[in-house]
C-alpha cells in the first residue's frame, strides 16, 4: 500500500526545514517569498550558502536575486520548496544558466527499530572520517573545501533544539559509519542527514547500526514525524525505502557554478 502524507504532515516537514536553514545560518536575508542562507565562515559549503524559497515569489526576478545574494560565492544554489512555485521559476532560472534537480523528502513509516548500537560523538571525533569521505566524494577537492564541509558541523548544533552526532565503530575502535540527528520534541519532528560510512567498512551493515539508532532515539524523545532527504538521481534512496521510508515530497534545486 502506498503512504500518502496527511494534509498536516507536508506543512510540519517545511516549516522543519525552513526553520533549520535560518537556525544554522550566521545570517538571513528576507526576500518576499523566500530568504538567503550565509554564513562566510564556510563559504564553500552550499549546505551553508544558498537561496530557499519556501512561499509565492516573482519567478522572473530570482536569477537576480540570487545574483545580488550569492555573488560572491563561487556557485549559485537555489532550493524551491513548492512543486507550483519551482515550475514557475524553473524556466527563468534555466535561461540563466542553472541546472535543475530534485532531491526526495522522505518519512519514516516503518516500525520503530531498536536502539542500533551507534553512540553520540563530538565533532573531534568525526574530523579525520568526514575529511577522508569528502575527498573520496570529490576528487581533487581542495584543502580549504574540506576544511569548510568538514567544520560547518559546529554551525549545524544550532539548527535543532537538540542535534546529536551519532557514529558506529568497529571492533578496533574505529569510526565506521556516522550520521547528524536533528530533534525538535517541542514539534514531534525529527531529521536524519549525511548519513555516510567510511570506505574500508562498507557493506558491513554499519550505515543501518547508526539509522537504527537515529530512529530510536528520535522516537524515545517524542518525535512521530521523523524523515531525511535523498537525492533523486542517486541510489541511498533505494536503500532508504527498504529501512522503512516513503517519499511523501519532493524538492527543487537549480544550481550554476
Amino acid at each position: 500500500m502506498t503512504y500518502r502524507p496527511t494534509d498536516a504532515e507536508l506543512p510540519r516537514i517545511h516549516g522543519f526545514l525552513s526553520g533549520f536553514h535560518r537556525r544554522q545560518a550566521d545570517r538571513v536575508v528576507d526576500f518576499p517569498g523566500g530568504f538567503a542562507a550565509l554564513d562566510d565562515r564556510y563559504t564553500y559549503s552550499r549546505g551553508n550558502n544558498h537561496v530557499l524559497v519556501d512561499g509565492a515569489t516573482d519567478p522572473e526576478a530570482l536569477p537576480a536575486r540570487a545574483e545580488e545574494l550569492l555573488g560572491h560565492l563561487p556557485y549559485r544554489l537555489v532550493y524551491v520548496v513548492d512543486e507550483e512555485v519551482a515550475a514557475a521559476c524553473r524556466g527563468p532560472l534555466e535561461r540563466a544558466g542553472y541546472a535543475h534537480g530534485t532531491t526526495y523528502l522522505m518519512r519514516h513509516t516503518g516500525p520503530v527499530p531498536a536502539h542500533g548500537g551507534a553512540r553520540r560523538v563530538g565533532l573531534e571525533e568525526l574530523r579525520a572520517p568526514v575529511a577522508a569521505a569528502w575527498r573520496r566524494f570529490v576528487p581533487g577537492v581542495s584543502d580549504e573545501e574540506v576544511h569548510h564541509l568538514v567544520e560547518r558541523r559546529t554551525a549545524r548544533l544550532g539548527a535543532a533544539e537538540d542535534v546529536r552526532f551519532l557514529a558506529a565503530y568497529t571492533e578496533d575502535g574505529e569510526v565506521a559509519s556516522w550520521a547528524d540527528l536533528f530533534l525538535d520534541p517541542s514539534a514531534g519532528i525529527a531529521r536524519v542527514e549525511d548519513l555516510v560510512t567510511a570506505e574500508a567498512h562498507l557493506g558491513q551493515g554499519h550505515a543501518g547500526r547508526v539509522l537504527d539508532t537515529a530512529l530510536h532515539l528520535a522516537a524515545e524523545a517524542g518525535c512521530d514525524l521523523r524523515f531525511l532527504s535523498a537525492n533523486e538521481a542517486k541510489w541511498p534512496h533505494r536503500w532508504y525505502g527498504r529501512r522503512g521510508f516513503t517519499v511523501v515530497d519532493t524538492i527543487h534545486y537549480f544550481e550554476r557554478a
